[in-house]
């Protein structure tokens, strides 16, 4: 990361996988389950998180919506996007630039207005008929948003309060911010995971800031996730909340949705507490569903596929 503004003019793109410590107990269950299929008992199998897919777009300055500081190319980058993550400064480093930062709720309310000012010029567009591809760009207010603050590493035992405070200040749901510090987050992405628990402990904290802003981007976009639980993979799947069992089968393969039979369903902690899918099977606790079920969040599901 260069010390100096617009280094970066197209945007990286991080595709992160979702910590889920539920995959290592199912890993664990499918092991020991004797009634899991072929008999190979003991074998643990691999595990695959679902992910997200984060986009750093640099750059969005006062007067973007005017193309200052390159920002007609950054909103069309932001335009694609599922949600808005404001980045904001929030640390005390004077080593690094500014570059047109005030203090975070300033920032905040200069990103939004220039996102809101892009979406009038839109709407104008749209209304003069001048643009067919104006008409089809989305607007940048109907996106839902987090506020991200990038603070020093020893504001860090106090987030619950600096959050609090900042989602007053900016009148967003206190679910709408965090604070991490990119600092340490960096630091912690050079470590071994056993020393970056260690590391953690020392600071006073429980989960890394990128894993809780995962968990927050997950309630922001209304999003939950089913399991799979067999001896070629344990895996998470991502799907909207409320989403239907013939959608989730279509996620794991579009051929499923045409050949769907029904879904097996069982609670993630009545399948590990039984002890897998055989003993689930026998106790009553796994429930046949039609392809209009709404599929529950930790939902371990079978598909059952026709021909």
């Amino acid at each position: 990361m260069a010390n100096f503004p617009f280094a970066t003019i197209e945007p990286n793109v991080g595709i992160v996988p979702v910590p889920d410590e539920r995959l290592e107990r199912l890993a664990e269950v499918i092991s020991m389950d004797s009634g899991s299929g072929s008999g190979m008992t003991g074998k643990r199998p691999p595990i695959v998180p679902a992910t997200v897919e984060f986009v750093d777009i640099a750059g969005l300055i006062e007067g973007a919506h005017k193309g200052e500081g390159l920002g007609s190319k950054f909103l069309h980058h932001i335009r694609e996007v599922d949600a808005i993550c404001y980045v904001l400064r929030a640390f005390g480093d004077e080593n690094i630039v500014r570059e047109g930062s005030k203090n975070p709720k300033e920032d905040l309310e200069i990103l939004k207005t220039e996102l809101d000012l892009a979406d009038l010029e839109s709407e104008a567009r749209r209304e003069s008929k001048k643009s067919k591809i104006t008409e089809e760009l989305p607007f940048f207010k109907n996106k839902p948003v987090l506020a991200v603050l990038n603070v020093d590493e020893g504001d860090l035992k106090n987030t619950d309060k600096i959050e609090s405070e900042f989602a007053k200040q900016a009148s967003l749901k206190k679910e709408q911010v965090i604070a991490i510090c990119a600092k340490l987050e960096e630091e912690l992405a050079a470590l071994q995971s056993s020393e970056a628990v260690v590391y953690l402990n020392e600071v006073g904290i429980e989960k890394i800031g990128l894993e809780r802003l995962i968990q927050k981007a997950y309630s922001t976009l209304d999003l939950i996730s089913f399991l799979t639980a067999g001896e070629k993979e344990v895996r998470a799947w991502t799907l909207r909340l409320g989403s239907t069992s013939l959608t989730a089968a279509g996620q794991i393969h579009t051929d499923f949705m045409k050949h769907f039979i029904k879904a097996d369903v069982c609670d993630f902690n009545d399948f590990v507490e039984s002890g897998g899918w055989k003993k689930c099977r026998e106790k009553g606790k796994v429930r046949s569903e039609g392809r209009d079920y709404i599929v529950r969040d930790g939902d371990v599901i079978e598909f059952k596929i026709g021909q």
